[in-house]
């Protein structure tokens, strides 16, 4: 079944939006928004991402238009990551957003745990 023009548009919103809030994405923008940066620097910095991954990730970043990757003829090749300007932009929210996250991780944690004490959880 066809969508609507409303639909279609939704859609792409919640695409895009399950893009740049997806796990790794928000650190590799972050990081890459901060000038250029290479596949082993982002490895080392995003905790807990595997390198098959990071390599969808940063590919999908890239189809997206949001990440601009350059290879240069070294061996062995060298090959940065940097932010677009449509990045760029999006970079002081997800600041912000990461910056929310840490001031209210504890008491998220704890919210959770008197959550799950009242309901058997």
């Amino acid at each position: 079944m066809p969508f609507t023009p409303g639909q279609a548009r939704a859609c792409t919103v919640r695409e895009v939006l399950d893009r740049v809030g997806g796990k790794w994405s928000i650190g590799i923008l972050v990081a890459a928004s901060n000038g250029p940066v290479r596949f082993t620097e982002l490895e080392r910095h995003i905790e807990g991402i595997s390198r098959r991954m990071l390599t969808l990730t940063l590919r999908n970043l890239e189809r997206d238009g949001l990440l601009h990757r350059t290879v240069y003829p070294t061996v062995p090749p060298k090959v940065e990551y940097t932010a677009t300007p449509m990045a760029l932009e999006l970079y002081e929210s997800l600041v912000a957003l990461t910056s929310w996250a840490e001031r209210h991780r504890r008491a998220i944690a704890e919210a959770r745990t008197r959550y799950d004490a009242e309901h058997g959880g």
